[in-house]
């Protein structure tokens, strides 16, 4: 819209409104310098870049433009300021706040309620230094300082006001302490309980809820209403209750007050309804609002709440329409079961007519609400500062639009412009309407000019100065001297400068030209910027600028870096939890350049850690783990660019347990469970092991049910009857199993007979006339049912007698009056609740047995070897009765070994007999209980045998070249000993030699063997040998003999552990005997004895001239003070005060006179010292 313009004549241009930003880009930087003058109508281009900032004018540029610096004078401005509706809580320090600014600093001071407020003689308030905050304690009655505040800032070159502030103390008003008469009400009628909570400020937020603080549960027959009030559309008999409190929460004060209970009654007319059924049903009507129709005005941004509450029976339904259509839910929130609309922010597009419909069975009915927007004034262009130079022109623009349309007064230093401020006494200045034009400015037209524009919805006000002022050009600090810009990227050079008239700003290069265009761009503020800079672009840039009052430059100098450069990025990864990962970030940077690497996680800043280190640029994780996964950003950065890259890590790990177990369609041998997968963490679930717990005695005792594809969540379990179940479900995928689930809830299966035929069944008799009837009792899982029990079956074999069958609840039944071992048929079957199990196979089983009668006969062909007999049998019982050596005794213990009964001639073979021996044996006929009369003893012989091995075997080194070996007979002879047998042989020699044999006679039992050397080892075996043959070998090697006698084989005694151990243990003790002695011949040394002791001592002649004794005397002398042990012992057990503080033994110290030795205890003491195994060691000491 604006650039249609561009070919208008100057003229023309110049009586069109321009924003600065438009005007610069259109007309280039020297455009500020067309300067309109004429007061004439202009045409105003609508567009919205055109209407961005202040409309054109020369003066809004500068204003634009120019920043006044601090040492420049300045008329105060209002920084900031409390709301006009401004709420305190009085038990706080009240604050409202006010800041300006302006040189030289304002000096504040307050109106309150429209007068004067004189803070400083205000014991309760005061203002802060260097600033108009004003603070009120109010330690008394707060609600004195209510009311409407303004401040004003002042200095020398004009006045600045803040808004009108309306200052609220927040209350917490109380409910009147009342007594509330009950409410009754009638079954089926409508109810509103009243609230009316208190006021405020501010208002509070209203909760229904009983005496106990537990909410009243609001439904769409039960709703509060905007105003607080609970309503019912129709009373039930159970809405009947005493504490019905309505609570006003305070958010500033965050106290909560409970208005008096209110009790409900209902009244009963006839029967009393006893469900909502039976109450009568009733047409819609409306409790709020009332009426057909009602209307609502609301304020342009504020909050709009249209609500509609019905009574009827039943619950009637609430619809909305606006305007006859249906309502368009895009900025619009319904709440309350539909009762309520809610528009947060009223635009003009939300008035209209809004119709709520409430329906139900019986009918419908309806209510118009319409809605009118108004509008408080607001903003279309706000009055701007301007810093002008003498004789220019300017104006200020103070526009706003409301409904209705608000009216504009302007003000001048707080006092209203037309006044004693005047147009005829400012001739230069113009008020027209929302403008004030100025011609021809003089530091006369210098103040804070005020706009306020109020209609009766509000107002609004603003502060704008205008500053007349010449000033040289000059350039702000801080000047920068230095730019480093990465090339290609664009450069900012700066050059924030002032003055007035508005300087002329150029740009150049080394003091040479001038830089526009092309890729040179100069901002209204003074920047340079260059686009796309190249290495030639570096060097030094001039800024000047100048006005009629002088001139000032600033040198900017620039350098242009390569960028950075990324040359190893790091790669996206899949990796195991407990791996080591390595990100690699590698870049290319300028050498004049520092850079600094750091790495994000997910837009977070990463910590360094033992787990998280940096191998130069490089992130190493170690042991990764699921909270390790995520985007990870390798930041390189120097002093002016950032190079960034990014990869994904992710963690592959065992599947999280699934979660939110459910059970259903349930039967009694089966159950669907289902289950919410838990997350892969990446690697896809293969299957599902379902594990259960039917264990009451054990808990926690899970079994494994069975496995299910990784793609169902939903399966059906083939379970036992009537078991108590309850199942978890465990997640495994290619890295593992995951935890657990959660368990199920219980679950029991339906009861069924049970299927399990009872095992190990057992006909056994106990006794001579009765059967016990045996099984294996069926584990809970196999009842299948309640109060399981077994139905017992018997008959006798082969007879026509019917089945006999007897209930029991244990696992054996015993049946009586039987014959004697009689066989019988037996069958057990399990029986419950539910019915009979299937029946058993049946078995035989045998009642009781009786002792037997007679003793086996006709014993004969006794057959025997030399280790075993043959014989007729039954129970066979046998002892060695002597050898046939008489002179070798025996163990005559009895044995016994049982033959079944295989047919009526019997036999068996005894094994285990010793050769050579004489035994005896008699032999019963026995059953499973008894055994009969014994048979005649029966006397049989071993034949000879092979004998055992020699009893030892002894190797003695008697001479360095004989190896004397000796034996014993042999433990078993088994037969007559016709010679001995010696094998050996050399087991260490270079070259191998022959096997040597020796035999020897029965008497001898020893044998000498000569060697080559010291070194030589042989291994000799030996055995006895009987006519029948050579019995068991016995083998052992020679140890290696080194000296004569016999001397345990050669060794390094330095490397044995037991002599080191017993050189260790010497050394040991002989250093603390040592220490013991050192400590006793050092302990006292020199010290008054006298002050110790508080007895008379005898004089004595060793001493020093203090008086203390020296107990070290001459080594030739007999030592006085040393003792044996056995005399310390003697001393310590009889006296203990013979010992001093410090433990010395005082006896030695005493200076006892040189005894005798005929003296018999002195010599028996000399004698003791002498024989004592310490005094040697005393000695050594």
């Amino acid at each position: 819209v604006c650039q249609r313009h561009l070919k208008d004549s100057q003229t023309m241009r110049n009586k069109v409104l321009w924003s600065d930003k438009t005007k610069i880009e259109l007309f280039g930087l020297v455009a500020k310098r067309h300067v309109w003058r004429k007061p004439v109508v202009i045409p105003m281009v609508v567009a919205t870049s055109c209407l961005s900032q202040l409309m054109y004018n020369p003066n809004v540029i500068r204003s634009l433009i120019l920043t006044c610096p601090p040492t420049v004078r300045q008329p105060p401005t209002i920084i900031k300021q409390s709301l006009k509706e401004h709420v305190v809580d009085p038990r706080d320090n009240m604050v409202v706040e006010c800041e300006a600014k302006g040189t030289p600093h304002p000096i504040f001071s307050w109106r309150r309620n429209g007068k004067y407020f004189n803070v400083a003689k205000d014991p309760q308030a005061s203002m802060r230094r260097r600033s108009g905050t004003l603070d009120i304690y109010a330690w008394t009655d707060p609600g004195a300082y209510e009311g409407e505040y303004q401040c004003v800032a002042t200095n020398e070159y004009g006045t600045a006001y803040s808004n009108k502030i309306n200052l609220h103390i927040s209350k917490a008003t109380l409910w009147p302490r009342e007594v509330l008469e009950p409410v009754t009400v009638s079954v089926g009628l409508p109810l509103v309980l009243d609230c009316s909570p208190p006021p405020g400020p501010p208002k509070p937020e209203i909760y229904w809820m009983s005496k106990f603080m537990l909410p009243i549960k609001q439904d769409r027959r039960v709703s509060m209403g905007v105003n607080g009030d609970l309503y019912f559309s129709h009373v039930y008999v159970n809405d009947s209750a005493t504490d019905y409190c309505c609570n006003a929460r305070f958010p500033y004060k965050n106290i909560i007050q409970q208005k008096m209970p209110i009790t409900v009654r209902y009244v009963a007319q006839g029967r009393v309804p006893s469900s909502a059924r039976m109450v009568s049903e009733a047409a819609p009507t409306f409790l709020s609002p009332a009426g057909r129709s009602s209307f609502q005005t609301v304020l342009q941004g504020e909050e709009l709440l249209l609500e509609c509450i019905a009574a009827g029976v039943p619950t009637p339904v609430i619809t909305w329409t606006k305007d006859g259509d249906e309502l368009d839910t895009t900025n619009i929130k319904v709440k309350n079961y539909n009762k309520l609309l809610q528009i947060p922010k009223v635009s003009f597009e939300d008035a209209g007519e809004y119709t709520c419909t409430a329906t139900n069975k019986i009918g419908y009915l309806e209510h118009t609400i319409t809605v009118q927007i108004k509008a408080a004034p607001f903003w279309l262009e706000k009055p701007s500062n301007l810093v002008l130079a003498p004789e220019e022109n300017a104006r200020l623009v103070c526009r706003s639009d409301g409904i209705p349309r608000p009216s504009i007064r302007w003000f001048i230093n707080g006092d209203s412009i037309e006044g004693k401020h005047n147009a005829s006494l400012v001739p230069n200045r113009q008020v027209s309407g929302d403008t004030i034009t100025f011609h021809s400015v003089t530091v006369a037209n210098t103040g804070v000019y005020q706009c306020n524009a109020s209609n009766q919805y509000g107002y609004l006000f603003a502060n704008a100065y205008i500053n007349v002022l010449h000033a040289k050009p000059r350039i702000l600090r801080p000047r920068t001297a230095l730019v480093k810009v990465i090339e290609g990227s664009r450069a900012w050079l700066d050059c924030r400068y002032f003055g007035s008239p508005v300087p002329d700003l150029s740009w150049s290069k080394y003091g040479l030209g001038n830089l526009e265009g092309n890729r040179f761009k100069v901002h209204s503020n003074g920047t340079l910027q260059i686009r796309g800079t190249r290495m030639d672009d570096q060097g030094t840039y001039l800024c000047t600028v100048s006005n009629v009052a002088g001139r000032d430059e600033n040198q900017v100098k620039l350098e242009v870096k390569e960028s950075t450069k990324i040359l190893k990025r790091p790669d996206n990864m899949r990796v195991l939890r407990g791996t080591d990962v390595r990100l690699e970030c590698k870049a290319e940077h300028d050498p004049t350049l520092t850079i600094t690497t750091t790495w994000m996680k997910n837009k977070q800043f990463l910590i360094i850690s033992w787990r998280l280190s940096l191998d130069d640029s490089t992130l190493v994780i170690t042991n990764v783990n699921r909270r390790d996964e995520g985007n990870y950003t390798c930041i390189i950065k120097t002093e002016i660019d950032k190079t960034t890259v990014s990869a994904r890590l992710v963690v592959m790990d065992r599947p999280d347990p699934p979660t939110n177990l459910k059970l259903s369609d349930s039967f009694e041998r089966s159950v669907r469970l289902s289950w919410t997968p838990g997350d892969s963490n990446h690697s896809p679930i293969k299957e599902y092991l379902v594990q259960y717990d039917d264990d009451d005695w054990l808990p926690y005792n899970w079994r494994n049910l069975s496995t299910y594809p990784g793609n169902l969540n939903s399966v059906i379990l083939q379970l036992s009857p009537f078991i108590i179940y309850e199942f978890r479900v465990i997640a495994i995928n290619d890295i593992g199993m995951s935890k657990p689930s959660r368990s199920s809830a219980n679950f029991q299966t339906g009861g069924a007979p049970p299927d399990t035929i009872p095992k190990n069944i057992k006909g056994v008799g106990t006794w001579r006339n009765n059967m016990e009837i045996s099984w294996e009792a069926l584990n809970n899982r196999e009842w299948n049912g309640p109060h399981l029990k077994y139905l017992v079956w018997w008959k006798r074999r082969d007879s026509r007698e019917e089945w006999k069958n007897a209930t029991t609840w244990w696992c054996k039944y015993y049946i009586y009056d039987t014959d004697i071992f009689t066989p019988y048929e037996i069958k057990v079957q399990a029986v419950n609740d539910f019915g009979l199990g299937p029946e058993s196979p049946v078995i035989i089983g045998y009642s009781g047995e009786d002792r037997p009668t007679a003793a086996p006969v006709k014993l004969r062909n006794i057959h025997t070897n030399e280790r075993m007999c043959c014989v007729p049998l039954s129970q066979v019982y046998f002892w060695r009765d002597s050898s046939q050596l008489r002179w070798l005794s025996v163990s005559r213990a009895v044995k016994s070994k049982a033959f079944p009964a295989s047919g009526p001639r019997l036999s068996g073979v005894l094994p285990g007999l010793i050769p050579y021996s004489n035994y005896k044996m008699y032999i019963v006929v026995a059953n499973n209980r008894y055994e009969g009369p014994p048979s005649n003893t029966i006397e049989f012989s071993t034949p000879e045998g092979t004998p055992s091995a020699p009893r030892f075997f002894r190797i003695q080194q008697r001479h360095l070249d004989t190896i004397w070996v000796d034996w014993d007979t042999p433990a078993e002879p088994n037969g007559i000993i016709t010679r001995y047998i010696l094998k050996y042989q050399t087991v260490n020699a270079t070259r191998e030699e022959e096997l040597r044999v020796e035999e020897f006679t029965p008497n001898t039992t020893s044998f000498a063997v000569r060697r080559y050397d010291r070194y030589t080892r042989y291994r000799f075996t030996i055995a006895a040998q009987t006519r029948i043959g050579v019995g068991e070998w016995y083998t052992e090697e020679s140890p290696h003999y080194t000296t004569e006698g016999e001397t345990p084989q050669q060794v390094d005694l330095s490397t044995q552990g037991w002599v080191i151990g017993v050189m260790c243990a010497v050394a040991l003790f002989v250093l603390i005997l040592l220490v013991v002695c050192f400590i006793k011949r050092s302990r006292g040394g020199k010290y008054r004895v006298r002050d110790k002791k508080e007895v008379t001592l005898e004089p004595v002649d060793d001493k020093d001239q203090e008086g203390s004794f020296d107990y070290r005397e001459d080594e030739t002398k007999v030592r006085r003070g040393q003792t044996t042990v056995h005399t310390m012992m003697k001393w310590t057990e009889s006296d203990d005060s013979l010992f001093n503080e410090n433990g010395s033994f005082i006896g030695q110290y005493t200076g006892h006179k040189k005894r005798d030795d005929r003296d018999p205890e002195f010599r028996e003491s000399k004698s003791q010292e002498a024989l004592s195994p310490m005094s040697p060691i005393y000695s050594c000491a």
